[in-house]
């Protein structure tokens, strides 16, 4: 029963369901004009067998009217695009035809009974053929519209069962009867193949609905909600087929928080979680027809933007967005500030790849943390020839000699108290045969970007250590290791490995790490710091007070000493410098630890480093990096002079 009332009621029952009207239409339209077609050469053979027998207006009139409905028919069916109807006009246009079916099977049935009057046996027998014909077509042709077949079936078979019944003819009551029996024999089938096409329509919608959920979920992230690095790039090689033609410009913005990394160390993961969902939340509010958010992983962003002004507009809306995401973020008890720095490449001025775009963004990006952070940075010309200076540096440095080229200056490191040089800094210095004298924050920079910095930095390391050997026995010897260093174990063991084979006594060597160096894997950086000492080897932490979490670091690492960052001593003559590195000295003595004030450049500095109990001082006052041998001759005439200061 369930079965022949989803039969009877699945096109106008339910309409929208499972998208199973434009099924129907799409279906219908293959076959639907055959049917047309049949029952106007039906009818015009009917009409020609009657032609001599019957009135005109029966032969001609009426089954001209009946043909042209029909042709005209088909004609729509014809140029139905079912792929371009809504749910509700498919469902509209099958209503309609189911009612159009019920009105011509009417017509041609009282048409055909009417002409069955006239004539002999062979003219009756002719009209018994065109109704159970039409009736056989109607049920083949109009499976995918069973309402429509079933009404065909009833009205014309009603009639034609009626007359023949009633005739008092026992061969009409024969045809009768039999056309009836193989009529419902045919409809049970249309019913059964219905019902297996609704399952089958059904069976497919359910496949796609899982199909676009699993899409879903493989271009979403799981965190935040937002879609993910996968949908982002998509998205992006599709805006870059559309704009090929046309050029038609657009954005793309890499955003990154500038303080997630001292939020997830200081308050633990579950608060780093909370964070980005809440950025995430934030960045949805912007998202649109015109802007894709999406996050590329860790506490990176990606922005698509189609702009409808100029590149300024475009700007703005980066920097509306980083206004909002640096709004607090409450995480328990307590509010935190992720803030964050964009760095937007615009198509096609920036590139036109994919790789190119993003690339571009991700040095406007580096650019906008080194010099603008809080707020978008737009890649432009004068990044382009960075970005061509660098390479050309980086390609310099993988072809260079480095043994040849390379050599370490040493800057001393003055002991306050008996104004005797305590230590020398071991300071990288490249003379390219190709560029020249390359500046150390380039191609330190570019040996980091290039893979090479172990190799560089263990050779630049055992020339210091080698040069430290000819260095009074009282002079230590300071070395910056890179951000890379740490966290490469084969890095560290060479560095031990390279003192071992000195003979240097490792407690007159320090080696300097920045805070940058220990966020890269602040776990990993500690367990090399505690391989490291436990050699002998004293450790600082360079540029101290201008990261956002040294004091953590301070209070969690075995530190020897600290370095004072040289703009805090630039500043030491007003009162808000000279606080924080009385601070910082206050701090040093409470731990145990030595400290360096770097940046000393004036007399003055110099007196108050001494009157504020800072035990080393370092800067261009007394000292300018120098090579080796200058060095040591320096060191000889104030020993011969009496005098501990080395002036520059």
């Amino acid at each position: 029963m369930k079965h022949w009332k989803e039969f009877l009621t699945g096109v106008s029952g339910n309409p929208l369901r499972s998208g199973i009207e434009t099924r129907q239409v799409t279906e219908l339209k293959k076959y639907i004009s055959s049917l047309y077609t049949l029952l106007c050469v039906n009818t015009c053979a009917l009409s020609f067998t009657h032609y001599a027998v019957a009135p005109a207006w029966m032969t001609l009139g009426m089954p001209g009217l009946l043909v042209a409905i029909c042709a005209l028919r088909a004609v729509h069916w014809w140029r139905l695009q079912p792929h371009d109807l809504a749910p509700k006009d498919a469902v509209r246009q099958l209503r309609a035809t189911s009612l159009l079916t019920a009105v011509l099977s009417a017509a041609f049935v009282t048409w055909a009974i009417g002409l069955g009057r006239y004539g002999g046996p062979f003219e009756q027998g002719h009209v018994a053929i065109f109704v159970a014909v039409t009736v056989v077509a109607c049920i083949f042709c109009l499976t995918h519209l069973p309402v429509a077949a079933f009404l065909v079936t009833v009205i014309v078979m009603g009639v034609f069962l009626v007359h023949h019944l009633t005739s008092g003819n026992h061969v009409f009551v024969a045809i009768a009867l039999n056309t009836a029996f193989v009529t419902a024999v045919m409809v049970r089938i249309l019913a059964d193949n219905f019902l297996t096409f609704i399952r089958l329509v059904e069976a497919q919608a359910r496949a796609e609905r899982l199909a676009d959920e699993n899409a879903r979920v493989a271009h979403t992230d799981g965190l935040t909600g937002l879609p993910n690095r996968r949908f982002f790039f998509q998205r992006l090689d599709g805006l870059l087929e559309e704009a090929a033609g046309t050029d038609a410009p657009f954005g793309l913005a890499i955003l990154d928080l500038d303080r997630f990394k001292p939020i997830n160390d200081t308050y633990g993961h579950t608060a780093g979680d909370r964070v980005l969902t809440e950025i995430a939340r934030r960045l949805s509010a912007f998202a649109g027809p015109d802007i894709t958010a999406a996050r590329l992983g860790g506490d990176e962003f990606g922005l698509l933007i189609r702009p409808s002004g100029p590149e300024d507009e475009v700007i703005a809306v980066c920097n509306r967005i980083c206004e909002a995401l640096r709004a607090p973020i409450r995480v328990g008890e307590t509010q935190v500030v992720a803030d964050c720095s964009c760095g937007l490449a615009l198509y096609p001025s920036a590139g036109r790849s994919a790789d190119v775009l993003f690339d571009r963004a991700d040095y406007a990006l580096y650019h906008a943390k080194e010099h603008l952070r809080g707020a978008a940075t737009l890649f432009s010309r004068e990044h382009e020839d960075a970005i061509r200076a660098e390479l050309a540096v980086e390609t310099a440095l993988l072809s260079a000699d480095l043994a040849a080229e390379m050599e370490v200056y040493y800057q001393p490191i003055l002991d306050t108290a008996t104004d005797a040089v305590a230590l020398v800094e071991g300071l990288a210095r490249w003379t390219s045969p190709v560029l020249g004298r390359v500046p150390p924050d380039r191609f330190i920079a570019a040996a980091e970007r290039s893979g090479i910095i172990h190799t560089v930095t263990t050779l630049l390391l055992r020339k210091a250590l080698a040069d430290a050997t000819r260095l009074p026995p009282e002079v230590g010897l300071s070395f910056n290791l890179s951000s890379h260093n740490l966290a490469s174990s084969e890095t560290v063991c060479a560095i031990l490995a390279a003192v071992r084979e000195s003979g240097l006594d490792p407690r007159r060597l320090t080696l300097e790490l920045t805070e940058t160096a220990l966020m890269r894997d602040f776990e990993r950086a500690r367990d090399a710091i505690a391989t490291l000492r436990a050699l002998g080897i004293q450790i600082a932490l360079d540029d101290f007070g201008t990261g956002y979490s040294s004091l953590g670091y301070v209070h969690r690492l075995p530190l020897d000493k600290i370095k004072i960052d040289r703009s805090f001593m630039a500043d030491i003559q007003s009162d808000l410098g000279r606080s924080v590195v009385v601070t910082i000295l206050d701090l040093c003595q409470n731990l145990g630890l030595d400290c360096i004030a770097e940046g000393v450049e004036t007399g003055e500095q110099l007196a108050a480093a001494r009157r504020h109990g800072c035990r080393y001082a370092q800067g261009h006052l007394l000292g300018m990096p120098m090579p080796l041998d200058e060095l040591l001759s320096r060191l000889r005439s104030a020993t011969a002079g009496g005098r501990g200061r080395i002036w520059a």
